[in-house]
């Protein structure tokens, strides 16, 4: 009875200190009790750890403390014959420490005891719910492991629990997150048409509230439905769902803000409510005033979010307590989980607007979402103490995952400003994109690892811009090197060879023909028709240097029509009008050729390119000459001579820069070394996983040369004897 009555009092005064917010004091009046010389019944002591773990995971970077105390449960637990509820909680919590630790292993062995449990116990509503709960997350530890066959069987066996309880929410959840697995190992197109299909099949059995509902479940399916899509290039498809996102992340934020300035005057009310000496009419209309706000309040928040709050779920990210406004929740307790945290969520939809519009010239829309999307991601970094001083090193274990999320968000923004200001010919700013890049990437090469490749990509197509062509093509080749994708290394493969043939000597074409011949015999092998344009196009330059100028006409005409209908890529499509309109200038068809040279000077002015309209302007020139229009010449030489001195004056300045010669220079870049690189590598694989941003979105096509004559040199097809592809 003594031992009943002093945990009473402990776990009252405890409530009283988390009230009114000292975390610290609640912990020590709950660890009195595990500490205590007075013996407490086993459920006391239990109850007591797990409420001291859900506050050190919450509130704490203190992983291992947490650890201890569950691990200690867990041995109580067994000599209690039921408790199943308490057993279920704690090896929840507990694999949510070992996940946190990155000791996988031991998180799979208690996810499987627990699954164990789960199916021992009378089949009711709970167990079938904690069924769901282990099998997500034995899923997770699967795809860190790379093991997508487990990882779907497991998420096919939570799908079912679902289905026992007729509960849609959670069979979307799983269903959505079979998609994600799909996505990611992508072993054939039908596969992962079927899982699209099962999600919209679904979807459409949950009521109608269900964005209100679950707002991060609609947020995750319709991202992956744009990760699907532009991993086809299909953009047009995809334009339909970024916009659903970009309405709900407007909407949701509306709902949010007015959310939080009714908590904050629920906050000021509870203050003056607080007062001993307001008077009685005074403190009723105040008591009247703030029931009204709390239904207001309750009106907005999801249904879960009132269960959420009491729940001992790991429902929270970064070992940080947010409250239901910052959250996205996928699914209702026990799962309460999130995809990703609701800052990174609304940062990934600014990006989708980025990748969308960013092939199409709305280069003001998206710088706009670009600074938008930073600005998300610098304010979460400071919050976790990344600063520019900090390194890979410096970060807690329990840190790599959330500051990963940011940072990958952050060198895919930047990669998208490269890419964007290397299309208007802004060279200046793409440099200092791209040296942030490698800044990022030295200081955290593990977490960022995947990033190499992108980065010695956008060297070389920053270096092919600025006319190091050279340079262009030793960090395209590198790029091929650092990737295990077919598809970049094919993309990566035909810039080098882009730049091969600008060179324009026998060596470097000979180099050109030995990349273009390979890579136009796995074009049927390759998973997205943005790869098939860039070798069409590296095809169709070779061809024209070899004067088999009908072939080369039939393969450019086929990566134009790539190029517009699919990719609705106006540079793509701005490069390839002309090269087909040199081509036809080169069989003497002047109509044609100033028609096609017409239309590529309007897009190559929408997008402000530069290189594209000197190029054109020469070819301009040579039509003139052809029809003998001494007067159109001379006003096209003069305006091709202002472009002409304005891209100098842009050179100039990138090449004067001090960052221009260690991003052009023929070497890769250098990293630190960090001593448990392995293990952070399976954390990181688990990042890159649950942020699969398809790899073959983000780059541009091959950058056109400074003027035509380095890139269609027709009369040198000499040199090439009659060796083809």
């Amino acid at each position: 009875m003594e031992g009943g009555a002093v945990a009473e009092g402990l776990w009252g005064l405890a409530d009283h200190h988390e009230k009114v917010g000292d975390i610290g004091k609640t912990i020590k009046c709950l660890e009195a009790i595990c500490q205590s010389q007075i013996s407490f019944l086993p459920l006391v002591e239990v109850k007591t750890r797990l409420r001291v773990s859900a506050l050190l995971l919450r509130y704490s970077h203190n992983v291992n403390h947490a650890k201890s105390h569950l691990e200690r449960s867990l041995l109580l637990l067994k000599s209690i014959p039921s408790s199943f509820d308490l057993k279920f909680r704690t090896f929840s919590l507990l694999s949510h420490c070992y996940h946190l630790l990155a000791s996988f292993p031991p998180q799979r062995n208690l996810l499987l005891k627990a699954l164990d449990l789960a199916s021992s116990v009378p089949q009711d509503l709970s167990a079938f719910l904690w069924s769901c709960n282990f099998n997500s997350q034995l899923a997770n530890t699967f795809i860190i492991q790379a093991d997508f066959p487990s990882s779907l069987s497991a998420l096919h066996s939570g799908f079912l629990s679902a289905s026992h309880i007729s509960f849609p929410e959670l069979q979307m959840f799983f269903t959505a997150s079979m998609l994600h697995v799909h996505i990611m190992q992508w072993t054939d197109d039908y596969s992962v048409e079927k899982a699209v299909q099962r999600c919209d099949d679904i979807w459409q059995t949950i009521s109608s509230d269900k964005t209100e509902r679950c707002p991060g479940l609609f947020f995750y399916n319709e991202m992956l439905h744009v990760f699907y899509r532009l991993r086809l290039c299909d953009y047009k498809n995809a334009q339909h769902h970024v916009d659903r996102l970009d309405q709900a992340m407007n909407a949701l934020s509306h709902k949010m803000l007015e959310a939080q300035q009714l908590q904050d005057e629920l906050t000021s009310l509870d203050h003056s409510l607080s007062r001993y000496d307001l008077p009685s009419r005074e403190r009723a209309a105040l008591s009247d005033r703030r029931s009204q706000l709390q239904d207001r309040v309750n009106a907005l928040s999801p249904s879960s979010s009132t269960t959420a709050a009491n729940s001992l779920e790991p429902a929270f990210f970064g070992n940080m307590d947010r409250a239901w406004t910052e959250r996205l929740l996928l699914s209702q307790s026990p799962i309460d989980g999130e995809w990703l945290p609701k800052s990174a969520i609304y940062a990934l939809v600014h990006l989708m607007v980025v990748i969308s519009g960013r092939p199409k010239g709305l280069f003001k829309e998206c710088s706009k979402r670009i600074e938008s999307g930073m600005h998300i991601i610098q304010d979460e970094l400071i919050k976790l103490g990344i600063t520019d001083e900090v390194r890979e090193a410096d970060l807690r274990h329990t840190a790599i995952w959330m500051s990963g999320i940011y940072l990958m968000l952050q060198m895919q923004f930047l990669e998208n400003k490269v890419a964007l200001e290397l299309t208007r010919s802004e060279y200046v700013e793409a440099q200092e994109a791209l040296v942030e890049m490698k800044n990022l990437f030295t200081r955290f090469p593990t977490i960022l690892q995947a990033s190499e490749c992108v980065i010695e990509m956008l060297r070389g197509q920053y270096s092919h811009s600025v006319g190091c062509y050279s340079e262009a093509a030793f960090h395209s080749i590198e790029a091929s090197k650092l990737t295990e994708s077919k598809s970049l290394q094919a993309t990566c493969q035909a810039f080098a060879a882009v730049s091969y043939l600008t060179i324009g000597d026998a060596d470097s074409s000979s180099k050109a023909l030995d990349l273009i011949g390979p890579l136009y015999g796995m074009t049927n092998s390759l998973s997205g028709v943005r790869e098939e344009a860039s070798i069409l196009f590296a095809y169709g330059l070779l061809l024209m240097k070899q004067q088999d100028l009908q072939e080369a006409r039939n393969r450019l005409a086929k990566g134009l029509q790539i190029a517009h209908t699919h990719m609705s890529n106006l540079q793509l499509v701005s490069q390839y009008l002309t090269l087909l309109g040199n081509l036809a200038l080169s069989l003497h068809d002047t109509v044609q050729a100033r028609e096609i040279l017409r239309s590529s000077l309007t897009l190559a002015k929408k997008l402000f390119d530069i290189p594209t309209q000197l190029w054109v302007l020469s070819s301009f020139t040579a039509l003139y000459q052809q029809l003998g229009e001494k007067g159109s010449e001379m006003e096209n030489e003069e305006h091709r001579k202002k472009k002409w001195d304005e891209m100098q004056s842009r050179l100039a300045e990138a090449r004067g820069s001090i960052h221009h010669i260690e991003l052009v220079e023929k070497a890769r870049l250098e990293m630190h070394k960090v001593e448990d690189a392995q293990e952070q590598a399976e954390v990181t694989y688990g990042m890159q996983a649950s942020l699969d941003i398809p790899e073959s979105v983000g780059i541009e096509g091959p950058s056109p040369a400074q003027y035509s004559s380095r890139l269609v040199g027709l009369d040198t097809g000499k040199r090439w004897g009659k060796r083809r592809v």
